[in-house]
């Protein structure tokens, strides 16, 4: 073993784990707080604080409360104590939307009902803090302010973003051709590119008053003067704001809660015709989404039957109530797209037959051939009439269209004139959508499927269009769900469509389609509420169709609302033996199992 050198011997050999063990079992505690603690002064070594132990935070609302701010007044305790008036309560009356409320009154009520109920009716409590725009939360630069300060503005356009034109660049070629050296022939940077550049540079615009004697004042005047000039107001805040390596989060004020509403489309039902009247038919308007597969509206049931069909069914119809007797609706679709479409069901009284049975009248005789089938079309009428007498209550599914909605929509929008006029026939091989011209325009415009492009999904800015549509499917009676006609729905979008191979039901059925306005007269609610602006209660009203977003709507519920909607799907006793003829479904609110305990709803 080697000698230690004499400068090593004097080195301490002692481990650093035996250092730290032993300054713990000394102090039991962290030196360093043991040394702040001695320079204070008057401590015992029953307070230390063992390593091990977790210090608890101090409560800062117990230590304001013990320990009063020891600040005299002056002009910096502002600063530190919560200005007095920065929140101010104030109480703003809620708007109705109807003539009457639809909230229930309070009479006989639990308390807690009671409770809930005055949400939808009591003012709003609007709180303003007048220093908010004072805290670091608070963002004034929103999107819509930016865009707003960016209208008007000049497009900076800079040398390196001119793409080279045609004919100038040209030009400029042939002359460089033209010298006796030219500049790509010459080394970048030399004695020879620099005369070439001097050459081929236009001259700057001479500086006027450039060598007179201006005071320092003056100048500094006009400079100020011409930066104030054509100066935006809020430059810097064009400017967007850089990102934040710990972003917080930024409050803005928001708006008092009112009922969401989507984009709406208004409806009118005009007219439908078949080549036969035997018996009354009766129509339905609903919106579908394809990609969500989702139905998106409730129904919305009209009667475009002349008086004399319907006379065949007074003795199982009351006496309709005006609020029945709607041939327009607003719907609200909070998320076009591309694939919704407006779908159209037919119904009829139930027969005896299957549902291609009962249409077949329909596909074989024509209007143009009444008078010889005079006697056909009487003993059809005879039929239709027993089925009225004995089924009138009854209703069975007869036939069915579908318009692809944006279609329409982009179409219209295209147009040059205040209305259009559109043929639909769903039997054409290519589906066309033909538009007529009044006479004073001469030819035909075709109009082009939109099939992208979210300009073309905005139902607020384009022309109303009156639609015929001339072909109806007859419906199958084994396919009658919603996933039947999704698969119909989005097959209608091919070029090859199968629906095109089926036996349509020639009709005419006249709609118009249109924006609908921001404050509409002779207006209904889904709850059958009138509508503020109803001058006259006889007027045939408008109903406003219950959305079913396809996605969620994230906005608080301030409408009281108690609809149910109850749409049987299926029915199926393929495991039950023997026929399962002449039944029918009934839905019923009930309190009880006895029959009498039905509850009245309506």
């Amino acid at each position: 073993m080697a000698e230690r050198r004499a400068f090593a011997q004097k080195i301490s050999r002692t481990v650093a784990a035996e250092v730290r063990k032993q300054i713990s079992g000394q102090y039991s505690g962290s030196p360093q707080l043991l040394k702040n603690l001695n320079i204070v002064g008057n401590i015992s070594h029953h307070t230390t604080v063992p390593l091990t132990e977790a210090v608890d935070p101090v409560d800062l609302e117990d230590y304001l409360i013990t320990h009063p701010l020891a600040v005299d007044s002056g002009p910096l305790r502002d600063l530190i104590e919560f200005p007095p008036d920065d929140i101010e309560v104030v109480y703003s009356p809620r708007d109705c939307r109807t003539l009457v409320s639809a909230v229930p009154e309070e009479s006989e009520m639990d308390p807690h009902v009671r409770d809930c109920i005055r949400s939808y009716t009591e003012d709003w409590a609007v709180v303003i803090r007048k220093y908010h725009k004072l805290g670091t939360g608070f963002n004034p630069n929103t999107l819509d302010k930016q865009k707003e300060r960016q209208k008007g503005l000049p497009k900076q356009v800079f040398e390196s973003d001119e793409g080279p034109d045609g004919s100038n660049y040209q030009d400029e070629q042939d002359d460089l051709k033209r010298r006796s050296m030219s500049i790509d022939d010459t080394p970048r940077g030399s004695w020879a590119c620099s005369i070439f550049d001097l050459k081929n540079s236009l001259p700057d615009a001479l500086l006027p008053n450039l060598l007179d004697r201006t005071p320092n004042e003056e100048i500094d005047r006009q400079n100020d003067d011409q930066r104030k000039s054509n100066r935006h107001k809020e430059l810097f805040a064009l400017h967007p704001s850089p990102d934040e390596e710990e972003p917080i989060e930024r409050l803005s004020v928001p708006d008092v809660p009112k009922e969401h509403f989507g984009q709406r489309l208004l409806v009118k039902c005009l007219s439908l015709k078949f080549e036969i009247e035997i018996e009354p038919i009766f129509a339905s308007l609903a919106l579908y989404d394809v990609k969500e597969k989702k139905k998106i509206s409730e129904n919305f049931y009209f009667d475009l039957n002349s008086e004399q069909m319907k006379g065949l069914l007074r003795p199982h119809v009351p006496p309709a109530a005006i609020t029945t007797l709607a041939r327009s609706a607003i719907f609200s679709i909070t998320y076009p797209s591309q694939d919704v479409f407006l779908v159209i069901k037919l119904e009829k009284v139930l027969q005896q037959g299957d549902i291609g049975e009962c249409a077949e009248p329909y596909m074989i005789f024509k209007e143009a051939d009444a008078s010889k089938n005079k006697e056909k079309l009487e003993k059809l009428k005879s039929q239709a009439d027993q089925f009225c007498q004995r089924l009138g209550k009854y209703r069975m599914p007869f036939a069915w269209t579908a318009i692809h909605l944006m279609n329409i929509v982009s179409s219209a929008g295209s147009l040059e004139r205040d209305s259009t006029e559109v043929e639909i026939s769903t039997g054409e091989r290519k589906g066309s959508w033909s538009e007529r011209r009044n006479s004073s325009i001469v030819g035909r415009r075709s109009l082009e499927r939109t099939t992208s492009g979210d300009d073309a999904c905005n139902l607020t800015s384009f022309r109303p269009a009156t639609l015929t549509v001339t072909n109806f499917f007859k419906q199958e009676g084994d396919r009658l769900s919603d996933e039947d006609l999704y698969k119909f729905l989005a097959d209608m979008r091919r070029p090859s469509s199968v629906l095109r191979r089926l036996r349509p039901i020639t009709a005419q059925l006249k709609i118009d389609i249109s924006p609908a306005p921001e404050n509409p007269h002779y207006c209904l609610t889904p709850e059958l509420l009138q509508v503020k602006l109803y001058p006259d209660s006889r007027v045939r009203p408008t109903r406003e169709i219950l959305e079913f977003p396809a996605r969620d709507v994230y906005v608080p519920n301030t409408t009281y609302r108690n609809l149910l909607y109850i749409y049987p799907q299926s029915l199926n006793f393929a495991n039950r033996q023997g026929s399962a003829r002449n039944i029918t479904v009934k839905v019923q609110f009930m309190y009880g199992e006895d029959p009498s305990n039905a509850m009245p709803v309506s």
